[in-house]
């Protein structure tokens, strides 16, 4: 197997990974508490403006993570996933130390660096963003496949 195609067959698997997980985090967000009860959730963590956070959050998520996984405006997309997650890391999770089983940083961590990696990369060939994204925007800069 060439790295070319190695490299395109492990950006589509992260794709993937990446997208489910976060697409089930929106939708339970959006569909399992509601907005109401994210936001609900959001200000007892103390997170700042908890309903436009809740929203921003929770469609991010949802709509992110499908983009992500049809590979469509994955530079752009990426970094809005790394903001949610830095915004979870620094304002809910980082002082609850490591591990997620006591509320700690560790999936938020490896969210953000998978869509940070995402962004910078690119979502490789077998994906949306060559049918949509013209090559001279600045999406396709940093999400360059």
């Amino acid at each position: 197997m060439n790295s070319s195609l190695l490299r395109n067959l492990a950006l589509l698997v992260a794709r993937i990974g990446l997208g489910v997980v976060f697409v089930a985090h929106g939708w339970q967000k959006l569909h399992d508490n509601g907005l109401a009860g994210t936001t609900a959730g959001f200000r007892k963590m103390g997170v700042p403006a908890p309903e436009p956070s809740a929203y921003y959050s929770t469609f991010v998520e949802l709509i992110g993570g499908t983009a992500l996984i049809l590979g469509l405006f994955t530079g752009l997309v990426g970094v809005l996933l790394v903001l949610d997650m830095l915004g979870a890391f620094l304002i809910v999770h980082i002082s609850n130390g490591v591990f997620v089983g006591q509320g700690g940083y560790e999936l938020v961590v490896a969210l953000g660096a998978g869509a940070l990696l995402l962004a910078v990369l690119g979502a490789g060939k077998f994906a949306l963003d060559g049918a949509f994204v013209k090559k001279s925007s600045w999406i396709a800069g940093l999400s360059k496949a």
